[in-house]
């Protein structure tokens, strides 16, 4: 479109990368519910592609095999749990009372039985405890670091060791709440422990 006897070159959208980032999250998603609903066991590729009405050559283009598919599964929802838990944590502006609003939104969470299958009883199992443990702290330690920081609490030297504890802390509690018979009950248990913890760690100096 010519402006002021200049020529502006609009950008140019390539169809076929749109295309292939649409038929990758199409997949993903049809995967997260199998994955979800029937755990990565009962899962086939035939059954992710009939659901998603892709070719098979079109999954493989994106994922070299199941297991690679479960790892996008798993690092999507574990960003979306650390989303949902820094929303909580930022409607607090103590920064105590926002990582327990941050740790009880992820207990929460927790007791959905499709959570727990793709962000806590598969993972270890199907990717390895390291590399579950990876993408748990890609998208959750920076923000735990951050308010214990704020929290004045805690020395500058620690923070970074005290994050990892906490977040194993809390991702013992969900899995307490995963294998509970009585969820509800379990949840409740694991919100408290997770508060006293909390109170005791970062009582005020």
């Amino acid at each position: 479109m010519p402006t002021g006897g200049r020529s502006v070159k609009l950008p140019v959208v390539d169809l076929r990368v749109e295309k292939g980032r649409t038929t990758r999250e199409r997949i993903v998603g049809v995967a997260r519910d199998l994955f979800g609903r029937q755990g990565y066991d009962a899962t086939s590729i035939p059954q992710v592609l009939e659901a998603a009405g892709v070719a098979r050559g079109a999954l493989y283009h994106h994922f070299a095999g199941k297991e690679a598919l479960f790892d996008a599964v798993v690092d999507q929802q574990v960003a979306e749990i650390a989303a949902v838990a820094a929303e909580a944590a930022r409607a607090q502006d103590d920064p105590v009372d926002s990582l327990r609003a941050g740790f009880g939104a992820w207990l929460e969470l927790a007791a959905d039985p499709a959570v727990q299958r793709i962000a806590l009883l598969d993972p270890p199992s199907v990717l390895g405890w390291e590399r579950w443990r990876e993408l748990d702290e890609r998208h959750t330690l920076g923000g735990i670091k951050a308010s214990l920081r704020r929290s004045g609490r805690v020395a500058e030297a620690d923070a970074d060791l005290l994050a990892h504890m906490l977040l194993a802390a809390v991702n013992e509690a969900a899995l307490m709440i995963a294998r509970a018979e009585d969820p509800a009950a379990a949840l409740a248990a694991g919100r408290a422990a997770v508060d006293a913890l909390l109170a005791r760690v970062l009582a005020p100096v």
